[in-house]
């Protein structure tokens, strides 16, 4: 009898150990999926029985009641995260359940470019991978309305940075962080700005940072290249500024300005009217708001480029001409413009 027991035990620790050898060859065998990648969404409120029928039915050759089996006995099954997820080849029980905790969720990248105006930002959306596109169709007016900002211009209002987004999100969602990360920055700007600036608003700030980013080539100018803007404000005279007259003409600026651009006029014609224009132009980054608050302690009115991205500046016309004729001699004159 007492041989029977023994053996009895032994048998039932060789199980125990089989089982729990097989177990873990299971959990970490690479599972069969359809496809090199297979996409998982996992909704809000999902059980972990749910979660494992999803996988079997995205495709993945695991019985569900095994995968819940293996969520529930690992301890983390109320852990799992909801979201959207890529499953590729090599994945395991053991990895698949790590990734659904962690909340690894499969994710894109879309660039919003420093000095781009809305048009650009409009287009990079558009191309951007599995992004969903809800203003398709819709004008810039009728974005800035599905943003909760109907009487705001789009133009200028979103911050220029790399966002990461997961699969099934929509354009309106990541300009509406690119939206909260610009009134961040500005509010941050605004609250440093220098105390004898001629600017009476942050809307204000914006809009001559937009143009110090446009008008900047080498980074280290901007302070400079924003004291020459704030100068001119404070004169009274016209900002005299390329890239605004650019941006009014639209889609009709064909690569280079000519004379009877210069003189005709829209709200954006800082060589017809003087003061700001009426909307940004672009999107500033961090550095070009700061410089248009807190800009250089010069007297300069004019700068003109050096041909290698930095500027010299003058504090008078006579200066400047003497600049234009030595950084710029022999240049079509239309271009020896102050200002520039």
């Amino acid at each position: 009898m007492r041989r029977f027991f023994v053996t009895l035990v032994l048998l039932v620790v060789l199980a125990a150990l089989g089982a729990g050898a097989a177990g873990y060859w299971w959990v970490n065998r690479p599972l069969r999926l359809p496809a090199p990648s297979v996409d998982l969404n996992i909704e809000p409120g999902t059980t972990p029985r749910g979660i494992a029928q999803a996988v079997h039915d995205a495709g993945v050759g695991v019985p569900a009641r095994l995968l819940a089996f293996w969520f529930r006995i690992s301890g983390r099954d109320r852990q799992i995260r909801a979201g959207s997820y890529e499953l590729e080849r090599g994945v395991t029980p053991y990895l698949l359940l790590d990734m659904l905790v962690r909340g690894e969720e499969a994710t894109r990248s879309v660039v919003l470019v420093e000095g781009w105006n809305f048009r650009q930002v409009r287009a990079a959306l558009a191309k951007a991978d599995l992004l969903k596109a809800e203003t398709a169709g819709h004008s810039d007016e009728e974005i800035m309305a599905l943003l909760g900002k109907p009487n705001l211009p789009a133009e200028g209002r979103f911050f220029p940075d790399t966002y990461t987004y997961s699969k099934n999100s929509t354009d309106v969602a990541l300009l509406q962080r690119a939206m909260r990360a610009m009134d961040r920055k500005l509010d941050a700007a605004w609250s440093a700005r220098a105390s004898d600036l001629p600017l009476k608003t942050p809307e204000e700030a914006l809009i001559l940072a937009s143009i110090v980013e446009k008008e900047t080539g080498r980074p280290q100018d901007r302070p400079e290249v924003a004291a020459v803007f704030v100068n001119r404000l404070r004169a009274g005279m016209p900002l005299q500024t390329d890239p605004t007259v650019i941006y009014g003409m639209g889609l009709h600026y064909e690569g280079s300005l000519k004379k009877k651009d210069l003189q005709a006029d829209t709200p954006w014609n800082t060589y017809t009217r003087n003061g700001l224009p009426p909307t940004p132009i672009a999107m500033p980054g961090k550095a070009a708001l700061l410089a248009a608050v807190q800009p250089a302690q010069s007297k300069s009115l004019y700068f003109v480029s050096r041909g290698d991205g930095s500027s010299q500046f003058s504090s008078s016309l006579d200066e400047h001409n003497k600049a234009v004729n030595r950084y710029q001699r022999g240049t079509d004159t239309n271009q020896q413009r102050s200002g520039q």
